[in-house]
């Protein structure tokens, strides 16, 4: 999938958080979006994946050179975010077998498998508000990385993560974030190691 912005402006009230925002985003490619905590870089990425409106601005979506209808893009984009919310009344289990009537698995792949590469196994019938924050992450994290979308939209995907974590992660962008496209929002060089392309908030904050 090529998601291109058109002039993509966001603005609260009177204040425009970033204006004018054109870019291509080319599929099989990795992106890492940067600027400070509160630049809007979040607020980008959500209106990316068509969670959020711009106040100006357009988006299209192209699969093989053909248009996506926006409201259509929920079915080829997997999202991760700190402040998502999980179910927390299922176990890993049964959120994961949830989660996946909604979107199909990666190829191969079962639950249980998920479940082993998260090494999940011994909390896997631990009913989700039982997890730390570390754990709780992972979850999020693989219910995008596992999910089969061509697109992934990570916004700050070691938030908690111990380092067993971040090495985790880092080997779950280089072997399943290959070959989608893949934009991450950060501040961290750890999130975004090795990506395509860098595009920097503070490019689109002068006006």
């Amino acid at each position: 999938m090529t998601i291109s912005l058109n002039q993509i402006s966001k603005r609260y009230q009177s204040h425009w958080v970033f204006k004018g925002v054109n870019y291509d985003f080319e599929p099989g490619r990795q992106y890492a979006l940067l600027g400070a905590n509160g630049s809007g870089k979040s607020t980008l990425l959500r209106i990316i994946g068509g969670m959020q409106h711009a106040s100006k601005g357009q988006i299209s979506y192209t699969v093989n050179g053909q248009a996506l209808a926006p409201e259509k893009i929920y079915t080829s984009v997997s999202y991760c975010a700190p402040g998502m919310d999980l179910v927390e009344e299922m176990d890993l289990t049964e959120f994961l077998h949830f989660h996946f009537t909604f979107k199909r698995l990666l190829p191969s792949f079962s639950v249980s498998a998920v479940i082993e590469h998260m090494d999940l196994q011994a909390a896997a019938h631990k009913q989700l508000h039982e997890y730390s924050s570390g754990m709780k992450q992972r979850v999020k994290l693989a219910q995008a990385f596992f999910s089969d979308s061509p697109v992934l939209l990570l916004d700050e995907p070691c938030s908690n993560l111990d380092t067993k974590g971040v090495d985790m992660y880092q080997q779950w962008l280089q072997t399943y974030g290959k070959d989608r496209l893949v934009i991450v929002a950060s501040n961290d060089e750890r999130e975004y190691e090795g990506v395509s392309a860098t595009i920097s908030i503070e490019d689109y904050k002068r006006f």
